[in-house]
């Protein structure tokens, strides 16, 4: 029995906002059903004229997405307790992507030494010296 597949799942697939399980589970349905290559096929062409629905303006600008200030903040737990926990909801039970790659990010930063970003920062300006011209 083949999966019903809503337009907003499609939507949110062509977006790449699913968790990585749903995107391979229709990756798998459009490589089994042509139609619903027709159907993405649509989507696009709508997009390209210009004609978009709610829901994806509302996706496509990540309206629900906290943004990285308050990420950082979660991270400090430095939020009253309404944001804690809707940025852990929005995390861990919408499984929003974009959100978890910004939080691993930034606790990539934190975790960081203080050596590590020297030599880091010494490599940048390396690498940009001699592009850098001498004012006369």
């Amino acid at each position: 029995m083949t999966r019903r597949i809503t337009q907003s799942e499609l939507e949110s697939y062509l977006e790449e906002a699913l968790p990585p399980e749903e995107m391979a589970a229709i990756e798998q349905e459009l490589r089994a059903r042509p139609e619903l290559l027709t159907r993405l096929s649509a989507i696009n062409g709508r997009r390209d004229a210009g004609v978009h629905s709610v829901g994806e303006i509302w996706r496509r600008t990540r309206l629900s997405c906290p943004s990285r200030e308050h990420l950082g903040s979660f991270l400090l737990s430095a939020l009253d307790d309404e944001h804690m926990a809707y940025i852990k909801f929005h995390i861990q039970k919408i499984g929003c992507r974009f959100c978890a790659s910004n939080l691993d990010d930034l606790r990539r930063q934190q975790d960081e030494t203080l050596e590590v970003i020297e030599v880091r920062r010494t490599k940048y300006f390396q690498s940009t010296a001699g592009h850098l011209k001498k004012r006369s």
